[in-house]
């Protein structure tokens, strides 16, 4: 069973940085790409960032350069740094199991998405 466990999130100023992580079990890690996902509510998901297997990520345009998606096999562990942050960053953010090894744009079922961090960027 797909165990994943976002942390990190929380308050933060306008320029601020954060660092996101997510522990992940119940299958094999190296093998999957992983996700970040953001969701406001009463809106629907917002697909931010994508890293393979083997550690190669992509972005969205709207945090590309601002964002870098990071993670440690060894550990089973994806991380998410955040750096410039502006309020239209803030929102819920879920780590995702992706569907293979390859880092594409996606937004995995619901059911592979972790319980999610809250993250507030405010003065």
């Amino acid at each position: 069973e797909v165990h994943l466990v976002e942390s990190g999130g929380g308050l933060v100023q306008p320029g601020g940085s954060l660092r996101l992580s997510c522990a992940a079990s119940g299958f094999t890690f190296s093998t999957y790409s992983m996700i970040w996902v953001r969701q406001v509510p009463g809106k629907g998901p917002e697909w931010v960032s994508s890293i393979s297997g083997g550690g190669t990520g992509i972005y969205a345009n709207s945090v590309l350069g601002r964002f870098t998606i990071s993670r440690d096999n060894g550990k089973n562990m994806l991380y998410l740094q955040m750096n410039s942050l502006t309020p239209e960053d803030t929102a819920v953010y879920y780590c995702a199991k992706g569907r293979g090894y390859w880092n594409i744009k996606d937004i995995p079922p619901r059911a592979a998405w972790g319980q999610g961090t809250q993250v507030t960027v405010s003065s």
